[in-house]
């Protein structure tokens, strides 16, 4: 899924120390409002700092699992409300300015408060006790100084339009080119950066449900494993006496649990590959003192909005004002030749939260279904399953209803009344695939032609803009692997599964390798140079492992035939796998030549081209970070503590993903991104089971002792137990207390 990069390793000070004295926004009313509802929640912090929250109400639960994620890590649950209300400059400077601008584009806190006002009385009860539940955290916590927010509003809630945080508008609209057309030069955004990270890692996730038929015990499986920017979620439960009671990832600052299950369903998010984010592009003509863009045969004013960017400075806050243009399709936010380009996507708030929150109490497929009806999982694909024996598959339930006679896939002409949208697909007009007769779903991101084998819905019963693929993805091919014709699966086995080595790429271009390598003259001077690593090559049976040094001519060979990727227009053009590039564009020449240049690369860095993928792929977590635009960067080094990770990014058809590189002042790979979290559950006909691991620990506090207790179960991908139940609890309690005490 390419999610904005927020959330990354950051150093939280947990204080011991009585209540700082009320800040001018805090009235004793307010903290009195706290204060009771501090006493009707109690947290449980299970041996690994997970934290078990009941209260009363579903507000009361709300209040108290915001508290409990600021005890987790205060400063990232704060930096995603910055992300997404577009207050990053407020940080860190006017490097911020176009970051906020894309967001602010959409978040406009006028109207947020607006639409506070006209959600459901329970909804803005629940936010409302979100709020509270930051607010008596800082009132509690003297020494935690917050950077940006000094006092949280219900109404910022809103800003998380969708789990998925800026799903839809960081993937539709470009930094440089917004700032461009706006009027400022972009040298310094993060897209252009001196150095660049040795291959691309895609994020995403994988989900997979299994059903009755092929199980041995014939109960419901279900795989949740997100791939996404680490330490971007916490993991939590929430359970209040309204009859809620779920338990899974949280995104820092949002009140609902995103991916996870109750006692009835579980729900996975992947990133979909959907075409629902429309661009535009708008013939515009100067009208007096502002513009006009044709439609038709009309030419209808380009309306305007004033956006103020606050941004710091040494000398204090500044402020920059930029009159921001919009047309029927959405705001402008680039020039294209003589064209403004334009792009529409999801903008529905209120019935986000709502459909965020009713999933969490869903009772099963029937009671989910109605959620789904909301239509407002925008850039997700949704993989369910439940305790009635119900797997299913959606595509987005947010999909615009388009003339199939366009290219979605490219900006399309905003004069032309053709390409106006004619509401959105129902569910039954989704991709889908429920209760397939083979008894598995499941989704890596890719296409979903292949989602459950001969009943995965079919390409040419849907509009083309459905999916933006245009070929299998290399965990796509993986998972089939797995899947086709399986039975007898236990939990154990899905967990071995999710973790299966295989690396389906290197299966189809390490024979090209060979080929191109035994046809060359012995007088080539390759053929001697290459003789030794094409040894280990020719023997390595495509599997990753700490040991492996196969592994590392691999994938040190596909960094190189990337860099090469990236001359090559086609390969944009085409979506094109490495694996697709190797077997239709690069030449014998270029393949040995990328080989040659791995080898080189391994000795430099390492002293020998032999060195064990588990000496080069690494996990670390230290305190501290940089931000640069809207990315946390977290701070690596080799001469401090590290543990080894088999497991390569999802490039390589890795289900297990661990986006590795070396860092300007690092050799070793340090991972970022990939398996953030990882839990399976089993539905029996009377409880639920489920284990999970966390990436690295629960805490953002350095000194806590869950700050990396997870470390070395998320390296091995040995899942721990979910304690879901008081009675699983029981024995395995920390710490019980009320927030603030």
């Amino acid at each position: 899924m390419n999610k904005v990069a927020l959330l990354v390793c950051g150093l939280m000070i947990l204080a011991a120390c009585p209540f700082r004295h009320a800040a001018a926004q805090d009235t004793g009313q307010e903290i009195a409002r706290w204060k009771a509802e501090a006493q009707a929640v109690t947290i449980y912090r299970d041996n690994w700092g997970i934290p078990h929250i009941y209260g009363k109400t579903n507000a009361d639960a709300a209040f108290g699992m915001e508290y409990a994620q600021a005890e987790d890590n205060f400063e990232l649950v704060e930096m995603n409300y910055v992300g997404a209300l577009g207050w990053w400059s407020r940080f860190e400077g006017p490097s911020g300015i176009y970051y906020d601008l894309r967001r602010q584009l959409y978040m406009n806190p006028v109207a947020l408060k607006k639409e506070y006002q006209e959600c459901p009385e329970w909804l803005r009860q629940v936010m409302q006790a979100a709020a509270d539940g930051l607010n008596y955290y800082l009132y509690t916590h003297p020494g935690v100084h917050s950077k940006v927010i000094a006092h949280f509003e219900p109404w910022m809630e809103l800003a998380f339009s969708e789990g998925s945080i800026g799903g839809d508008i960081e993937t539709a609209i470009n930094v440089p080119a917004l700032a461009a057309f706006y009027g400022d030069n972009m040298a310094q955004a993060p897209e252009k950066l001196a150095w660049n990270p040795p291959m691309y890692h895609p994020l995403g996730s994988n989900g997979v449900a299994i059903s009755p038929s092929i199980t041995l015990d014939h109960h419901v499986l279900l795989l949740i494993n997100p791939h996404v920017t680490f330490y971007f979620r916490d993991e939590l439960q929430m359970v209040s006496d309204q009859g809620l009671d779920a338990y899974g990832a949280v995104t820092w600052g949002q009140f609902f649990i995103y991916q996870g299950f109750n006692t009835h369903d579980g729900w996975m998010h992947t990133s979909s590959d959907i075409l629902n984010r429309s661009h535009f592009l708008e013939t515009v003509r100067k009208h007096g003192a502002g513009y006009q863009y044709k439609y038709g045969n009309q030419w209808l004013p380009v309306t305007s909005r004033e956006i103020t960017i606050d941004y710091k400075t040494a000398t204090g806050m500044a402020h920059k004002t930029i009159t921001a243009y919009y047309t029927q399709h959405g705001p402008v936010i680039a020039r294209v030749a003589d064209k403004w380009l334009t792009v529409n996507v999801m903008q529905e708030h209120i019935k986000a939260l709502i459909q965020d929150w009713e999933r969490m109490t869903t009772t099963g497929y029937a009671s989910f279904l109605k959620t789904m009806e909301l239509h407002t999982n925008s850039s997700n694909d949704t993989v369910f399953a439940d305790n009635q024996g119900n797997i299913a598959l959606w595509d987005s339930d947010w999909i615009p209803k388009r003339s199939d006679t366009f290219n979605w896939a490219k900006p399309v002409d905003g004069s032309n009344p053709a390409t106006a949208f004619d509401g959105i697909l129902s569910l039954k007009e989704t991709p889908q695939s429920v209760n397939p007769a083979d008894g598995w779903a499941y989704n890596s991101n890719n296409w979903l032609w292949s989602a459950s084998g001969p009943d995965s819905p079919k390409r040419q019963d849907y509009p083309s803009y459905v999916s933006g693929s245009t070929e299998e993805s290399p965990r796509g091919y993986h998972a089939l692997k797995l899947l086709t014709d399986s039975k007898d699966w236990t939990p154990a086995s899905l967990a071995a599964a999710a973790y299966d080595s295989y690396l389906p790429p290197f299966a189809k271009i390490v024979p090209i390798l060979i080929k191109d390598y035994d046809a060359l003259p012995g007088s080539d001077p390759l053929k001697s140079k290459l003789a030794d690593p094409m040894i280990v090559m020719r023997a390595w049976d495509y599997r990753w492992g700490v040991n492996s040094v196969a592994t590392s001519l691999g994938v040190f060979w596909g960094a190189e035939l990337m860099q090469q990727m990236r001359a090559n227009p086609q390969v944009e053009q085409q979506r094109m796998w490495p694996a697709v590039y190797v077997e239709k564009l690069a030449t014998a020449q270029q393949v040995l030549q990328a080989f040659a240049a791995a080898v080189d690369k391994l000795t430099a860095d390492f002293g020998s081209w032999q060195t064990p993928w588990g000496q080069i792929n690494r996990f670390q977590r230290l305190p501290g970070y940089t931000i640069t635009g809207d990315r946390i960067t977290p701070h690596f080094d080799d001469a401090k503590y590290s543990i080894p990770v088999p497991f390569t990014s999802s490039l390589w058809g890795s289900l297990a993903s661990f986006g590795a590189h070396a860092y300007p002042n690092t050799k070793k790979w340090y991972g970022n991104d990939g398996n953030s979290f990882v839990c399976i559950i089993d539905f029996g006909p009377d409880k639920v089971r489920a284990w999970a691991v966390h990436v690295g620990g629960e805490s953002g506090n350095p000194a806590s002792p869950h700050f990396t207790d997870q470390a070395a179960q998320y390296a091995m991908g040995s899942l721990r137990t979910v304690y879901y139940y008081q009675s699983q609890l029981k024995g395995h309690i920390e710490r019980e207390y009320h927030p603030g005490a």
